[in-house]
């Protein structure tokens, strides 16, 4: 049996669940301010799944990288969010 399939989907389900709350966090203690931090992880990410053989640990560097750039449109959308009253916004912040 081949498990890489399986394994690449189970991880990529869990790499999704856990960028929610990190763009969460994030939104709430630096605001949008931390976009460029995203930016670099997930191009660092990717550069390092393209230099990979393995058929495991690549697929799964790549959805690492591309989480973190979508993260980048889910920590505006956040703000919307927080903007609108749906998650809290953290009081001793001064500025996104």
């Amino acid at each position: 049996m081949n498990y890489s399939g399986l394994i690449i989907a189970v991880t990529t389900f869990l790499v999704i669940g856990l960028f929610h709350p990190i763009v969460i966090k994030g939104e709430y203690y630096f605001g949008t301010r931390c976009w460029w931090v995203f930016a670099l992880t997930g191009i660092a990410f990717i550069i390092a799944s393209l230099l990979i053989e393995n058929n495991i640990i690549s697929p799964i560097l790549g959805v690492v990288g591309c989480s973190c750039l979508w993260s980048i449109l889910e920590l505006f959308e956040q703000k919307k969010r927080v903007e609108k009253g749906w998650f809290p916004k953290n009081p001793k912040r001064k500025s996104s």
